[in-house]
């Protein structure tokens, strides 16, 4: 028997969501241990213990920073050993593209005028930027105050799960199999699958809720690769430099040619593919850009990386005296490939989302997701929205009902399973 969802969730989502994104988690980039960053376990201790306050003592914090726990199912023995057990997962980090720390959300209501952040008020966020705002009007939204990102990547996520295991706990008349829960750090620096073992997590499929506008289904994403370019120089004392000194910072305008502008981020949408510069460092001696690479054509990522590769060799003719080192690694994979081969999985994805009076947008996901890196490894794992817009920005914001629909389509997935399993 399917039973809708209650309000009663509506105000513990925010309440949680508020708790969470208080919390600094952000991750760091290149740096060789789980997590990049030891303030992701303040959140990950957080929710072991309110994990285990529900009732749940099945729940452990790996020495990698994952939260694993299991909602054993409270159908009758023969029936739960026919309903597949299913995992949701979200992660705790978030991105180091805006400040994370000192997160202050404010509560608005959205009238159609441009929304001033209150701390920064040369930003504003408007209908015409996004015109899905117009889904919001008189709604209640959550902002940042300009200063830092909000966190809703993916802290929404993991406040919409943590709401349906609440419910699930209060509400045992809600019929559900098996559960497994996994937060993960490092999502946001591409590692936040190194440390779960799928076989051990046990899950037939997954759904992770890490998506964007409300209703979204995504089941396709950028196939990506990250790397570093590097220039050696030499350093002497500019007094004396004549002939000797070899000063890398110079190569750096070469460096960023060899990324088109066309194919920017900024300036392509969609299944578009981009080459990315992000981080440009240097001194005399050494001089370094890091980039990703995005593409939906696994061919075509190998054809940016030969890009490259060529490129890096011309300038090493044009500038001999200079060692140049490129290095790329693989990450994320289009997990398209995989969820094409179980369409029961998203099948049960759009039927919870139209359960809960939504239109249902499948949109290409333009990055990574952990669900990609677990369809590949055996779990298959469709994306489901948070309903936050401006992810790792100070314009970051995300509308109340968009959490609370989340909350309901969670609950609805547990119980579509049943129904079609059993």
């Amino acid at each position: 028997m399917y039973i809708a969802v209650m309000t009663a969730t509506n105000t513990e989502v925010v309440r949680r969501f508020l708790k969470y994104v208080k919390i600094h988690t952000t991750s760091k980039d290149g740096v060789d241990k789980f997590p990049s960053t030891d303030q992701q376990f303040d959140l990950a201790k957080l929710l072991v213990q309110e994990i285990q306050d529900m009732g749940f003592d099945q729940v452990q914090l790996t020495e990698n920073c994952v939260v694993i726990a299991t909602i054993p199912s409270n159908l009758s023995t023969e029936l739960a050993e026919k309903i597949p057990v299913v995992c949701l997962n979200a992660h705790m980090d978030t991105s180091n593209g805006a400040p994370g720390e000192n997160v202050n959300p404010e509560i608005i209501t959205f009238t159609g005028e441009p929304i001033i952040l209150s701390k920064n008020p040369e930003l504003t966020i408007s209908m015409e930027e996004i015109p899905d705002l117009k889904r919001f009007l008189n709604k209640k939204l959550i902002v940042t105050d300009g200063t830092t990102l909000l966190g809703a990547d993916d802290k929404a996520g993991i406040a919409e799960i943590m709401t349906t295991l609440s419910h699930l706990a209060t509400h045992p008349e809600i019929k559900h199999g098996e559960l497994k829960i996994v937060f993960t750090p490092d999502e946001e620096v591409g590692k936040g699958a190194d440390s779960v073992d799928i076989k051990e997590i046990g899950a037939e499929f997954a759904y992770t809720i890490d998506g964007g506008k409300m209703g979204g289904l995504e089941i396709e994403n950028f196939n990506a690769a990250r790397g570093r370019i590097t220039v050696t120089g030499y350093n002497v004392h500019p007094g004396s430099a004549f002939g000797k000194m070899k000063n890398s910072l110079r190569l750096l305008a070469d460096l960023i040619e060899l990324f088109p502008a066309d194919q920017a981020p900024e300036t392509t949408k969609e299944y578009e593919a981009y080459y990315h510069p992000m981080f440009a460092k240097g001194t005399i001696d050494e001089s370094s850009i890091s980039f990703i690479l995005r593409n939906f054509d696994e061919k075509d990522l190998d054809n940016q990386i030969t890009h490259l590769r060529d490129g890096v060799q011309r300038l090493q003719q044009k500038y001999p005296d200079f060692p140049i080192k490129a290095e790329f690694k693989k990450s994320y994979r289009n997990m398209k490939i995989i969820l094409d081969q179980y369409p029961k999985v998203i099948e049960i994805a759009e039927e919870a989302i139209k359960r809960a009076d939504l239109e249902i947008f499948k949109e290409p996901i333009r990055g990574g997701t952990d669900g990609a890196r677990f369809s590949f490894d055996g779990m298959p794992t469709p994306n489901i929205f948070t309903g936050g817009y401006n992810f790792h920005s100070k314009k970051e914001f995300i509308p109340i009902v968009a959490m609370e629909k989340a909350v309901e389509v969670i609950i609805n997935i547990v119980q579509i399973i049943v129904e079609k399993y059993q």
